[in-house]
């Protein structure tokens, strides 16, 4: 590698996300993005790099995604020549075309963050938001049984005509999100978290996707780590990278219940391959017509997660395409101790059981379910510890909390319906059809029936 201090400096780079505190170990890395076309000679600061010893660039070509890449740095730079090596050697992403889209036929987006009792994230997070380049656009800021009226109170502050605010007092994520559901304008809905923030692009990728297709029932998007400073964000990103495609695949993706993806036996049961909850949208109309989401589900009920996985689940069996658009980028900040990240991996495991539940006690999706039953086993990996990352001691009661969620999902869910969480709060009728029930069957092409394993006539 060339000396990089005999080169001048020809740019500087800014972190994802403003860095809290410096890197506590030697393996932590900086975090930002490249834009190409740009000059890679010679150094390239990287702005807050103090304490850093290597870098990954998320680099974008015209704002989409093309690769990752590791890189040291060296007081504070990278060296350009070695990154351009290192980006000639990548392999091109290949993926469909995304057409370009007229603005005036982008929908309107309600943007739904749901928080509590952390406004200081809040505020990093909607900044974001409203810094996005979209024509229209309006957020909803639901306050999930915080403590105090902090949340209200900055939010009302900033007398910002796109920003309003709800108060949700039963505490749950889907809960909350339903709240937003229901104060939103827009023909679309979107939804983040409150420890995150989001790419200027985030919300025109989105209305892009729903604007060339009207068959699509929900968009997400790549979910980046945008701070990888401590042993256990670092254990994360390999916890996500190894279980979901969300958090590094840069080809766009469609999936569909009439076409199932070749070479997948889980389909449509592997949610890793959809998104995840911090980085979704759906049209309004969609979520009226599929209830909401399950208040049963979600962190805050007692099965601490699965509202997301559920939805995409209950979109594609209905027949809606869900497409996965790695160009709507969202940058996450993980728990940054180990003890949280245990208690993350028991609320994933226990959520990831509550919805296998549910899904078990469908008399439609159940036998489906059955027959994937031997991958699906497969894929929760019981016996497996967590992978770890280089000169980090995993603690040794990791799996163990893994595997209690996972035994402790059935009674979970059903603590959750003797609170009177609703699986579909936003039904407009009191008694409703499974999508898949003698009603609708009819409508339905031999095909579908046939993945979704239903009786089929000739």
């Amino acid at each position: 590698m060339k000396d990089v201090k005999e080169q001048p400096t020809v740019s500087t780079l800014m972190p994802a996300m403003k860095n809290t505190e410096p890197p506590c170990w030697p393996g932590a890395s900086w975090i930002g993005a490249l834009d190409l076309p740009a000059e890679l000679g010679g150094r390239i600061m990287l702005a807050d790099s103090a304490g850093y010893r290597k870098a990954r660039l998320l680099v974008r070509e015209r704002t989409r995604p093309v690769a990752f890449v590791d890189i040291d740095i060296v007081d504070g730079c990278i060296d350009g020549d070695r990154l351009e090596q290192l980006l000639s050697t990548r392999k091109p992403v290949v993926g469909p075309v995304v057409p370009a889209v007229d603005p005036d036929r982008l929908p309107s987006i309600t943007v739904v963050i749901c928080t509590r009792n952390r406004t200081a994230l809040l505020k990093t997070a909607l900044a974001s938001v409203l810094a996005c380049d979209y024509p229209d656009f309006d957020v909803v800021v639901v306050d999930n049984a915080s403590d105090d009226t902090a949340t209200v109170e900055y939010v009302e502050s900033l007398s910002e005509p796109r920003v309003q605010v709800r108060v949700e007092p039963v505490p749950g994520l889907a809960v909350a999100r339903n709240t937003g559901i229901r104060a939103a304008r827009g023909k679309v809905v979107a939804f983040t978290d409150d420890d995150v923030v989001v790419d200027r692009m985030w919300l025109r990728r989105l209305g892009e996707a729903f604007a060339t297709d009207s068959s699509i029932g929900c968009v997400t998007g790549l979910v980046v780590s945008g701070e990888l400073r401590t042993p256990a964000q670092s254990v994360f990103e390999k916890l996500v990278q190894k279980q979901a495609q969300w958090s590094s695949k840069l080809t766009r993706e469609s999936f569909d219940i009439a076409r199932p993806p070749p070479g997948n036996p889980l389909f449509p049961f592997q949610v890793g391959l959809y998104g995840t909850g911090a980085n979704l949208a759906l049209p309004r109309a969609v979520l009226k017509k599929l209830g909401g989401f399950d208040d049963g589900l979600g962190i805050g009920s007692p099965a601490g997660g699965g509202e997301d996985i559920d939805m995409f689940l209950r979109v594609i069996t209905a027949g809606h395409r869900l497409v996965y658009e790695p160009a709507a980028i969202i940058w996450h900040r993980p728990h940054p101790d180990m003890s949280a990240l245990e208690n993350e991996v028991r609320t994933y495991a226990l959520g990831l059981s509550a919805w296998m539940t549910k899904v078990a006690c469908d008399r439609v999706l159940a036998p489906m379910a059955l027959r994937r039953a031997w991958w699906a086993a497969r894929r929760l990996q019981l016996l497996t510890p967590p992978p770890g990352v280089e000169g980090v001691d995993l603690p040794p009661g990791m799996r163990r909390k893994k595997v209690a969620g996972i035994l402790r999902g059935p009674l979970a869910l059903a603590k959750s319906r003797r609170q009177g969480r609703r699986a579909r709060p936003l039904a407009t009728n009191a008694h409703h059809h499974h999508p898949f029930t003698l009603p609708a069957q009819a409508s339905m092409s031999r095909g579908v029936r046939l993945v979704l394993g239903l009786k089929t006539t000739v």
